[in-house]
């Protein structure tokens, strides 16, 4: 590769990814309708395919997480209510506080651990008794993977298990729902028996597509049928009504198809970088589980090493340390190559990860 042909490696997001070939050949082939009459044929195979992957009763494709969360809430809970969440849980601090400006939904934050787990006396504590001053408790909303760890089998039994028993209802922000069940093989046999299982702790679920699973939008909300009947009137009013939508349906159901064994590889990719880095005393690396990688730099380097990995080729975040996400469009000589650019950052040989080369214009 000549230094005019510079590798680029965007490791910002999972939410990067371009369709495959044969996924935009899938979205060209989709029969349509119109999805607000009910009558798109591609929509309503998405809806009860995910359904019965989740083991729900039905199941709305919604144009965004966000969009399919909130009317998660709005649909469990009424004004008034509250809904007990992560303080920094995706619902909670990443989705501009849509529960409670647009629903008039209480959030109550709990302090989670590192794995993303509140404390179950926390739990207990925070639900209200059943009095005019409080707040209803009526919600328990946990995420799964919680930056890029999976949460036990164990943690979701008992908190579930205590919300339930407290007459709370249960959502899971699935934002990398899939992630999760190719991470946590004592769930079942394959991804979409894990799958299962996992949503079964839950009342509702919301799968995204829009991630490691490939597709260029969408997620759907999976519940019982009186649910998503409610979770439709808000989506409606919410503006997510989409006419002939089945050709994005298209894409998430190919992505269900061919995308969910392969989340394997991106995990895979991600313990291969984590390990490159591990070596490098500056940096302190988080454990990949999954498909995410944390990184704190010591001695406030970090915008610099940013600004060097970009000048390269090679893009991350830095809000929460640096953040290095795998995913479709990532192989393993684009892992090399970012490897290569922090090991020449910090001076250090960079083994046989290919050389640096000049940069060339960003691709986003």
């Amino acid at each position: 590769m000549s230094d005019n042909q510079q590798r680029r490696v965007d490791l910002r997001s999972d939410t990067v990814t371009q369709p495959t070939p044969a996924m935009r050949e899938a979205m060209m082939a989709a029969p349509l309708g119109d999805d607000v009459f009910g009558d798109d044929p591609s929509v309503n195979a998405l809806q009860a395919r995910i359904a019965g992957i989740t083991g729900k009763e039905a199941a709305l494709f919604m144009p965004t997480g966000t969009q399919s969360n909130l009317c998660a809430l709005m649909a469990h809970c009424e004004r008034g209510d509250e809904y007990i969440v992560g303080q920094s849980a995706h619902t909670y601090r990443y989705e501009a506080g849509g529960a409670a400006v647009l629903g008039s939904i209480q959030p109550q934050p709990l302090t989670q651990g590192a794995m993303g787990e509140m404390q179950l006396a926390d739990i207990a504590a925070a639900i209200k008794p059943d009095d005019i001053h409080f707040a209803r408790s009526r919600l328990l909303c946990l995420e799964n993977t919680w930056n890029g760890h999976p949460m036990s089998l164990a943690y979701l039994a008992q908190a579930t298990g205590l919300a339930r028993e407290r007459g709370l209802a249960t959502h899971l922000d699935g934002a990398r729902f899939f992630n999760a069940a190719v991470a946590t093989p004592e769930a079942g046999a394959d991804a979409h028996a894990a799958a299962r299982h996992i949503a079964g702790y839950f009342d509702s679920v919301s799968v995204c597509f829009s991630k490691g699973l490939g597709a260029p939008v969408g997620s759907a909300l999976c519940g019982s049928r009186a649910l998503i009947t409610r979770a439709l009137r808000w989506r409606k009013m919410l503006g997510g009504g989409m006419r002939q939508s089945g050709v994005l349906a298209a894409a998430a159901s190919y992505a269900l198809d061919h995308h969910v064994e392969r989340l394997a590889q991106d995990h895979a990719l991600a313990q291969r970088l984590a390990k490159g880095l591990a070596g490098i005393d500056a940096l302190t690396v988080r454990s990949a589980q999954t498909n995410i990688v944390f990184v704190d730099v010591a001695d406030g380097r970090a915008p610099a090493l940013l600004a060097h990995l970009e000048q390269h080729g090679v893009l991350a975040t830095g809000l929460i340390g640096l953040r290095f996400v795998t995913h479709l469009d990532v192989d393993e000589a684009g892992i090399d190559h970012a490897l290569a650019c922090v090991h020449q950052f910090f001076g250090e040989q960079a083994g046989t990860a290919p050389r640096v080369q000049a940069a060339g214009p960003a691709v986003y």
